[in-house]
């Protein structure tokens, strides 16, 4: 098969080229999946998880990419659940070869059925960022109806989400990002919206929650804006400062069969929207790491249904 590979963590960007690999082995509860599209985070070949696997045992040739779409290929011993020829999307394991591939083995409770009227291209840009975005506001914020949430980065893949969910909660969303973003933040549905570069965060005043996916100094500065009791939550890097009287948490989105089926049922009922950019051939993945676009860039890998 064909996929996208690196072989040395030293060769960074410059080392992602297209090659053949073998066809993936189905382990037990395994799900060899034929992917028809695929998504990637452009800071992942900085990941250890990249390089080697569970044991630490290094792992290259390794292929990135770790949100897919397609349709089950094959099944491992004693997996059920799911069937041959099934549309299914979701998240690849952080320490196996990812979604960059003809095809990938993936465990099967990390895949959810996709519904027919959902297109490949937008379930592939669904998995980490509906996750993220649910797991940040709800699992780890318990954001409730009536409190405020501030989010950072409120119309990148995530934060776009994130807006999206926490209005539909009920609760009153302050959003960041730069002065372009401004429009488009709004068009979501956030109350309020701060220019990163030229409002000051003190304007937000306080709140119950902080959602972040940008980290350093706005992190850093976020923490005194969560009043007592409140909530700072992050997905870049464990915070250096904490709140006087409130939670810091850092995390890692986690795979959720039930969520991704449910964040799946908002998509088709017109509650959801995923912000998808560019969409690149397999051929063109490499060059895709590297260029910075308005939402997410999807990797075709297979033509058609």
């Amino acid at each position: 098969m064909q996929a996208i590979t690196v072989r040395h963590r030293s060769a960074g960007l410059a080392g992602l080229s297209l090659t053949e690999e073998p066809y993936p082995h189905a382990a037990e509860n395994d799900v060899i999946v034929r992917v028809h599209a695929a998504g990637f985070t452009r800071g992942e070949l900085d990941w250890p998880a990249t390089w080697t696997d569970r044991a630490g045992r290094d792992r290259t040739p390794s292929v990135p990419g770790h949100e897919m779409s397609g349709v089950v290929a094959e099944l491992g011993y004693g997996t059920t659940g799911l069937t041959v020829g099934q549309r299914v999307f979701g998240l690849t394991d952080w320490a196996r070869n990812g979604s960059l591939a003809e095809y990938v083995a993936v465990e099967a409770r990390n895949l959810a059925p996709l519904p027919a009227d959902i297109a490949h291209t937008v379930a592939a840009a669904l998995p980490i960022s509906g996750l993220t975005a649910w797991q940040g506001l709800f699992d780890h914020g318990r954001l409730t109806a009536g409190q405020t949430v501030l989010i950072h980065g409120a119309v990148g893949s995530v934060g776009s989400i994130a807006v999206q969910l926490a209005r539909e909660a009920g609760a009153r969303v302050i959003g960041t990002g730069r002065a372009a973003a401004r429009d488009a933040a709004l068009g979501l549905g956030v109350d309020a919206f701060l220019d990163l570069q030229a409002d000051s965060l003190d304007d937000a005043g306080q709140v119950d929650v902080v959602f972040d996916v940008i980290g350093g100094d706005v992190l850093d500065r976020s923490a005194a804006l969560v009043r007592p009791g409140g909530t700072l939550v992050t997905m870049v890097s464990p915070p250096a400062v904490r709140p006087r009287d409130g939670q810091a948490i850092f995390f890692v989105v986690e795979p959720d069969r039930a969520r991704l089926a449910d964040l799946a049922r908002r998509l088709r009922d017109g509650r959801l929207r995923v912000n998808v950019g560019a969409v690149r051939t397999l051929a063109e993945a490499p060059s895709a790491f590297a260029q910075r676009t308005l939402g997410k860039t999807i990797i075709r890998v297979t033509e058609g249904e």
